[in-house]
């Protein structure tokens, strides 16, 4: 009687296994040789796979191989440590030996159970033996060696095709990981003493290796990510296995390792495994950002006396590329989810907001020898600055920037070490703020005029209008923070700085330490004033009464710092002006601080009114 492919799979695999023995070497190739011919024929169709598992012998034969080679791979580990050298080469044919069936077998599993829920299930009694597998090929001198990479990346995708799409394994395999101790964890990279040149551990996560990175990132995206298809049970799971990520110790260093992937995956080649890699990253941040888990991680990333991290920072970047990448068009079905996604977001951006700009305010008056106050004549203690945050200039305390003369250089009497990367930050939540709101505006105006998109539908631009903390709204807050930042930091026009008035900045003025951190804040808050006030009449009416309007005015300029800030500025202004006769008004009262002299040179005009 003719076998079907399938049994004929598990009965070739059985009499393999039946005349196997770890203490003959004989008998490794002849194994190994069998496991890659059923594999490649259980990767024809889930049929061949589903006949194979009807075979009670085969999960059997399975189980003791799996048990058997973890055993002897572990044992053979342990007892190498002879320095016998005629030894040697026994011992590394062995290695050689034990690696090959490790890898095979690894192959065998993973096509065994692809997409066959049957046989996930009855292949997972092995998920402990492949894990404790995975941890030895995983160890920083395993990872040095490239045949060792390749069988842990065999093993990372046994274990992901064992749980892929089956809700039950994944709750399993997820709880049990994130329970683990951390040193047993085969995602986390693992670093002692914080040096690398003492690590003890590389595991998957640290693996040099894009394919394997590859590989572990789409083995994490299938335990978090829910299937449409098995609907409330699979999101349920993938919310669940999220929570744990970002709850659990161990799901926080996980978290950790996958940013700082994002990031040396940033600049990948287009279409390389690395490329590869950041989008599935990506697409695993995707799933914290729609399920509301950003503030929670952003929590977790925190240090200690550090206003912000890298961490956070890089966390806000991405936060940043999803809304970006998520803009609505009229038709777009998705219109509910996304705009939820922002109202999850708008409290933790607006207090982040608030938090940094505070601190940056802050940290300018310090530096410009003015009164730690805030615009408002309050003081905000969010943030208690640590000593090791600034250094002190040598310039004398005593002198302030109340006391410069208009648009003279005012030189910094300390700087904080910490405000180019508040900047940073700033600038990302600035920008995230922007397309909310701006999304926002676009939804109400379709509401408006009669399109019903949306069931229920919050304006988080009118959020972000109302929003205070300790009394100070969004709109006062970001024009006290232009105003100090016009004052601190010079422009850049054709490569010079200058200073407000348009003459040239001292050369011999202190540094404001890494400038990178400044580019586009001026430029991206004075554009979230222009979206805020556009259409809101009391927006308008508060920047006038903030004194909101002479520093929209003076950022109508060219600043290479921050580009196109001229042109934001203008529609802000414009912004400001428009059915405002208040403030239509102001600015008409106001005369040009200078004139072209006939030489071609500026000169102070008489009578002019001077903008500070």
């Amino acid at each position: 009687m003719d076998l079907t492919p399938g049994a004929a799979v598990a009965s070739q695999f059985h009499q393999a296994c039946t005349e196997f023995n770890f203490k003959d070497r004989r008998k490794f190739h002849a194994l190994t040789a069998v496991l890659e011919h059923t594999a490649q024929s259980l990767a024809q169709s889930d049929v061949v796979r589903t006949d194979a598992g009807a075979d009670p012998r085969l999960w059997a034969d399975l189980r003791k191989l799996w048990r058997d080679l973890t055993r002897m791979q572990l044992s053979f580990w342990d007892n190498d440590d002879s320095d016998d050298e005629d030894n040697e080469g026994s011992g590394s044919g062995h290695e050689d030996s034990l690696r090959a069936i490790s890898t095979s077998l690894a192959k065998f599993t993973r096509n065994l159970v692809a997409g066959v829920p049957e046989n996930q299930s009855r292949a997972y009694e092995n998920e402990p033996d492949m894990r404790r597998l995975l941890h030895f090929y995983t160890s920083w001198s395993a990872m040095e060696d490239s045949e060792s990479v390749a069988t842990a990346r065999l093993l990372t995708q046994a274990l992901s095709n064992t749980v892929t799409a089956n809700d039950a394994l994944v709750a399993r395999l997820w709880e049990t990981y994130m329970n683990l101790p951390e040193d047993q964890v085969v995602l986390m990279f693992i670093c002692t003493n914080g040096s690398r040149t003492e690590m003890q551990a590389s595991r998957l996560l640290g693996s040099p290796d894009p394919r394997t990175l590859l590989t572990t990132l789409i083995f994490i995206l299938n335990c978090i990510h829910g299937s449409k298809k098995r609907a409330s049970t699979a999101s349920n799971v993938s919310v669940y296995s999220r929570q744990l990520l970002a709850k659990t110790k161990v799901g926080v260093r996980i978290c950790i390792g996958l940013l700082d992937n994002m990031v040396s995956l940033h600049e990948a080649e287009e279409g390389s495994d690395g490329a590869k890699a950041f989008d599935v990253g990506y697409a695993i941040f995707t799933q914290f950002i729609e399920g509301g888990m950003v503030p929670d991680l952003y929590k977790k990333f925190s240090i200690p006396n550090e206003i912000v991290t890298p961490h956070q920072t890089t966390l806000l970047k991405l936060v940043d590329s999803y809304l970006q990448s998520t803009q609505l068009n009229p038709t777009s079905i998705q219109v509910p989810e996304v705009l939820k996604t922002h109202e999850t977001l708008g409290s933790f951006l607006t207090k982040r907001f608030f938090l940094l700009s505070d601190y940056a305010q802050q940290a300018i008056r310090r530096s410009l020898g003015m009164s730690p106050t805030t615009h408002n004549g309050g003081t905000n203690g969010h943030v208690t600055r640590p000593s090791s945050d600034s250094v002190s200039s040598a310039q004398s305390a005593e002198s302030s920037s109340s006391s410069s003369s208009p648009g003279m250089t005012v030189f910094p009497q300390e700087l904080d070490v910490m405000l180019p990367k508040v900047c940073e930050a700033l600038v990302l939540i600035t920008q995230c703020i922007v397309t909310i709101a701006l999304e926002a505006e676009e939804q109400q105006t379709r509401l408006d005029e009669g399109f019903q998109t949306v069931v229920s539908f919050t304006n988080m631009k009118q959020y972000f209008i109302m929003k205070k903390s300790s009394d100070v709204g969004v709109v006062e807050s970001l024009i006290e923070l232009l105003r100090l930042l016009d004052a601190f930091l010079p422009r850049i026009n054709f490569g010079k700085p200058v200073n407000r008035d348009g003459t040239p900045a001292s050369t011999s003025q202190p540094g404001v330490g890494d400038s990178s951190g400044f580019s586009y804040l001026k430029r991206d808050l004075v554009r979230l004033l222009g979206v805020l006030s556009h259409g809101e009449k009391a927006v308008q009416d508060r920047t006038r009464e903030a004194g909101g309007l002479p520093v929209v005015m003076n950022l109508c300029v060219i600043d290479e710092r921050n580009p196109y800030l001229r042109e934001h500025a203008i529609f802000t202004l414009h912004a400001l002006l428009k059915d405002n006769p208040e403030n239509q008004e102001f600015v008409n009262s106001i005369k040009p601080s200078q004139e072209w002299d006939e030489d071609g040179t500026l000169k102070t005009r008489v009578g002019a009114t001077i903008l500070r």
